[in-house]
């Protein structure tokens, strides 16, 4: 099958073969996404030049909105909102202009610079925050109690998927920051859920040096300048043989396909150096990973290791 060629643009995604791309998608569910974006961007004022009649976009004002009470560094301000560097500058400069903000290095780290709120900025935000709520009134008050209950709940489940669309999925060294945070969680995790807990130093290796190519790698799941998952291979290319490890995802995404995507990325990381088998164990206690294995292709088999806290095994064949 043709991989499809996509670039990014500064309106999303631009298709390069655009009559293949789009032939993966039914042409009504793109239409319906297209007046969506039309009707949102019309009714919350996002054509406006005076956002919330303040003398700034809604571009400005959601920048306003995303710098944290106690700063927030301009990298993360920079991946959350997916813009790229030249663009963002020039905004934190007009902000700069009006007295919003102040942009300067790190006293902990030279290397990295932080934007600060002023006590003008945060009366601005302030002001913005109760015409924002007015809005969101303005939004809901001619409805019905039923259609506010409604549109809540399909403003919620379309945060949820838009939240999932945004995912990147990629390889990163075990000794990134993100990368951290996932394996903590992981552990945490396991802790609180396992009979016996989890203590990773009596678990089988999966040291960071064995999730790093060539013998292995970690794959991280972000989104919004934010860690949402993971997975580890651990390869072994005389037998031809990956076992997954690691896998987690955030309770904020789970239900949305989070785990099948990094698992089947996996698999195709798996694929690309040689693996034949594709093997993993797990604890009876997460029915839920044992329901997403078992419908991803893997089939329960006989113990393969020794693995104090797994109570299943499976392996999925790379080949067929």
């Amino acid at each position: 099958m043709q991989r499809r060629s996509i670039a990014r643009g500064s309106g999303g995604l631009a298709c390069t073969d655009f009559s293949d791309y789009c032939q993966r998608m039914e042409r009504g569910q793109i239409d319906v996404v297209r007046r969506f974006n039309r009707a949102v961007t019309q009714r919350v004022g996002a054509l406006d030049d005076e956002y919330l009649s303040r003398d700034r976009s809604l571009g400005l004002s959601r920048l306003l909105w995303e710098i944290e009470p106690d700063g927030s560094e301009v990298r993360v301000l920079r991946s959350r909102l997916g813009l790229d560097s030249g663009y963002l500058s020039r905004q934190l400069r007009r902000l700069e202009s009006d007295g919003l903000v102040t942009t300067d290095p790190d006293p902990d780290d030279g290397r990295v610079r932080k934007v600060r709120l002023t006590k003008t900025g945060v009366a601005e935000r302030a002001v913005l925050d109760r015409a924002s709520d007015g809005l969101a009134v303005s939004i809901l008050d001619p409805l019905t109690d039923s259609q506010r209950g409604r549109l809540v709940a399909a403003m919620t489940e379309v945060g949820r998927l838009l939240l999932a669309s945004q995912v990147r999925i990629e390889i990163t060294d075990p000794r990134d920051p993100d990368a951290r945070y996932c394996l903590r969680s992981y552990f945490e995790e396991l802790g609180r859920r396992f009979d016996t807990g989890f203590d990773p130093a009596r678990s089988l290796s999966a040291s960071d040096e064995e999730m790093t190519l060539p013998d292995g790698l970690l794959l991280v799941a972000s989104a919004q300048g934010s860690p949402m998952g993971c997975g580890a291979l651990k390869l072994d290319p005389k037998t031809r043989i990956a076992e997954v490890k690691r896998m987690w995802a955030s309770p904020d995404v789970r239900g949305l396909g989070l785990g099948r995507r990094i698992l089947e990325r996996l698999a195709d990381e798996a694929i690309i150096r040689g693996m034949k088998t594709l093997r993993l164990e797990t604890n009876r206690t997460l029915a839920e990973a044992r329901s997403l294995y078992e419908t991803a292709g893997f089939v329960e088999v006989e113990a393969f290791n020794t693995e104090q806290y797994a109570h299943h095994w499976f392996e999925r064949n790379l080949e067929r």
